[in-house]
């Protein structure tokens, strides 16, 4: 008897699984009387839990995203039918892609997407990586200059994300980087350095969700940004394995093999054709520098603080902090790419047609990363419908009883997990955030400490999900497989998670700038073990 591949066993298990403890479910619920056994209770995380198992198991994120959105459909209907496939297509997907947030973000894609195609087709990106190449001498180099760039686009991490990973993409792959490096360097640098930005779309969102603090919620985030360890040990830990030269787990795979010549590793390559046209020769590095960093950096900047009522006798601050991040993005970029269609007529690098032609192929691009998007706010919403907020706002309220100085580390354990399970970052933070800052009295010292573990634990989250938009949206920018992605950054993620959780029960006890200082030296520590500790490369296999 032949045996059945790993993915069919893993497909199979998984629905055995769901069968199994769906019938004890609905025994307990007839056992037990009428309700929806299902909402606010654990059950409303199983199908973010299903979804990001399969993903990790089969390595194959359409279906696993869409057997997460069907368990919950199934759930928040209590196994009706007609419920079910309501909730799914009409309070799910339906309702998702016609919110305007989320069409905000999908235009954003596209038109980023846009400006990487013009970016290829104008010559703009070979120039720049000739460029780059002459002089950018080191693999070293080419990872520094591409966390010196994520750190420098602090505005928003969507914005980060797509526009880091298409400018920085010619330049590592001339020196051998992986694309799954690629992708965590410009994942650890969208969210992290977001959340400790003092003018950012994140900050504006923090400050929205932290209204209950008195009269100065935007000093709240500015005082929580020495505390958020996620952030700071992030970067210093991503620095440090570039210094150092090391990589684990599945990433060293990855390395090795690119230094071979293969920045892929794995079959399968959803972005390997993406430029396969032949550039045009006549295209200069300020093809590239003008448009990106004097056109769409500014305008999106702009953008933001025109839906902040900058411009209507807002404050510079307060208009990021009340800025609409989806409308001002697509209002900055959408200006932007009129602007250069008017740069190249005048630069005659292209032709009107040409221009054009970019259009179709920047959402054709970015296909990939719009079907998980719109997958995983689907999932998001039928598991916000089982009531999941509210079962943790019921774990924190009961933990903070007993377990005071042990707050931060516990509420950092659960944005992450809440996080992780949800995929959003911001969703985490502004269901956690008011009930942090309900449970202490403004002037309470580990007040900050435990709103600065409620960020660094929900970016933590945010960053080992495989659903998560951010995730999503760094593979695109790398042009990475997805699961590669996840699988690669995981180890670096969490290594950096476990040094978090334990500096937050310190913090819980000692409330001091020094603490985050010692857990940055220790982050470093904890890589120096590791290089120790590691079996020296034996050239892994290519795959």
């Amino acid at each position: 008897m032949k045996h059945l591949p790993f993915t069919r066993k893993a497909i199979i298990f998984a629905l055995v699984l769901t069968v199994v403890l769906v019938s004890a479910t609905a025994y307990a619920a007839g056992e037990g009387g009428e309700g929806n056994v299902f909402t606010n209770s654990f059950w409303s995380l199983v199908p973010p839990i299903v979804a990001i198992a399969l993903a990790l198991i089969t390595k194959e994120v359409y279906s696993s995203l869409f057997a997460g959105v069907l368990v919950g459909a199934l759930f928040s209907a209590n196994f009706n039918l007609e419920g079910s496939l309501h909730n799914m297509v009409d309070n799910g997907f339906i309702a998702v892609i016609s919110d305007g947030w989320n069409v905000g973000i999908l235009i954003f894609l596209v038109l980023l997407g846009t400006v990487s195609a013009i970016s290829f087709k104008s010559g703009a990106t070979v120039a720049y990586g000739e460029w780059a190449q002459k002089r950018i001498k080191s693999r070293v180099g080419a990872q520094l200059a591409t966390v010196v760039l994520g750190v420098l686009i602090f505005v928003d991490d969507y914005f980060n994300c797509l526009t880091v990973g298409n400018v920085m993409r010619p330049v590592t792959d001339s020196h051998k980087i992986s694309r799954a490096k690629l992708a965590y360097i410009v994942d650890a640098t969208a969210a992290p350095v977001c959340i400790i930005a003092p003018i950012s779309s994140w900050a504006a969102a923090v400050t929205a969700f932290s209204q209950g603090y008195g009269d100065s919620p935007y000093a709240l985030f500015i005082d929580s940004i020495q505390y958020n360890f996620y952030a700071l040990f992030t970067l210093a830990f991503m620095v440090a394995i570039i210094l150092m030269k090391i990589d684990f787990g599945p990433m060293k795979l990855h390395e090795s093999n690119a230094q071979k010549g293969d920045i892929y590793t794995t079959p399968d390559r959803p972005y390997a054709n993406a430029d396969n046209e032949v550039p045009n020769k006549n295209g200069k590095v300020k093809d590239l520098i003008i448009p990106i960093f004097g056109m769409l950096v500014p305008l999106c900047i702009l953008g933001l603080l025109y839906t902040g009522g900058f411009f209507a006798g807002e404050s510079f601050v307060d208009a990021f902090a009340n800025c609409d991040a989806s409308l001002g993005l697509v209002y900055g970029s959408l200006i932007a790419v009129l602007i250069m269609l008017v740069y190249f007529l005048v630069r005659r690098t292209m032709s009107f047609k040409d221009f054009m032609d970019c259009l179709p192929q920047g959402f054709r691009n970015m296909v990939p990363a719009i079907l998980i998007l719109i997958l995983a706010w689907t999932l998001s919403t039928v598991t916000g419908m089982l009531g999941a907020s509210s079962y943790v706002e019921g774990l924190i309220h009961g933990s903070a009883k007993g377990f005071v100085n042990f707050l931060p580390a516990i509420i950092f354990l659960v944005a992450c997990g809440l996080s992780f399970a949800t995929g959003t970052s911001w969703g985490t933070f502004g269901i956690l955030l008011p009930i942090v800052i309900e449970v202490f009295s403004i002037g309470n010292p580990l007040l900050v400490v435990s709103v600065s573990a409620c960020l660094a634990g929900a970016v933590f989250g945010d960053h080992c999900s495989p659903i998560s938009d951010t995730t999503i949206m760094a593979s695109a920018g790398a042009q990475s497989n997805h699961i590669n992605h996840v699988s690669t950054q995981l180890p670096y993620a969490v290594t950096v998670g476990v040094v978090c959780f334990l500096f937050y029960i310190i913090a819980g006890f000692w409330q001091s700038p020094i603490v985050t200082l010692v857990g940055v030296a220790c982050t470093v520590g904890v890589l120096f073990v590791i290089k120790k500790t590691i079996a020296k490369p034996n050239d892994p296999k290519l795959s």
